[in-house]
């Protein structure tokens, strides 16, 4: 199996092939076609194995086909992660396989000033990769939007859970539109997670 035959979009097969990424992981041969037909999806994967590209690639197909409504640009994917090393870390994924499309990605977490958090999404961001925390501070401030989400990721959700942001998950999941599609990917599936995931 070739990632061209999963579907995506010239511009993402270009910053794929940018990479040497020939072949679909198990995770992403599996996820991508799913996260394309619009379904939600819960995928189990070890880190390491390619899960970040199994949901990043689908989305960027997904904005990149869609035009953004006029306007200033809102969030229209929101990533959830643990900690502050992952948001970076997706957020640079999101940036080299959307190198070849015009959407804005902009990453939210503790421990750094608000203010230039503030400026990048005044400036219009498309995907939103953020720490569950930060997010709510953002929310509670007015800063951010989050209304024209259409696709919401939880990234490792099981560290979510272990890290006490079940309420703030809960929390974020009412401000975003409940016609969407929602993608939860976890390394465990306990009860909690399945909870979640319902």
């Amino acid at each position: 199996m070739s990632f061209e035959s999963l579907g995506l979009a010239p511009a993402l097969l270009r910053a794929l092939a940018d990479n040497e990424y020939t072949v679909p992981t198990p995770i992403q041969a599996q996820a991508i076609p799913l996260v394309l037909s619009g379904h939600d999806v819960l995928g189990g994967a070890q880190t390491g194995t390619g899960k970040t590209a199994a949901f990043a690639l689908p989305v960027l197909n997904r904005l990149s086909k869609d035009t953004p409504p006029a306007g200033p640009r809102k969030p229209r994917a929101l990533v959830l992660v643990p900690t502050r090393e992952l948001a970076v870390q997706v957020a640079d994924s999101f940036k080299t396989y959307g190198r070849h499309l015009r959407l804005n990605v902009t990453t939210l977490f503790g421990g750094v000033g608000m203010q230039p958090q503030i400026e990048q999404l005044r400036r219009g961001v498309d995907v939103l990769v953020a720490c569950p925390g930060r997010l709510i501070d953002h929310l509670d401030r007015g800063s951010v939007k989050l209304d024209g989400i259409e696709v919401l990721v939880l990234d490792e959700a099981d560290r979510m859970l272990d890290m006490g942001f079940l309420p703030a998950i809960k929390r974020i999941v009412n401000r975003v539109p409940k016609q969407r599609q929602t993608l939860l990917f976890s390394a465990t599936f306990e009860p909690r997670i399945k909870a979640l995931a319902l």
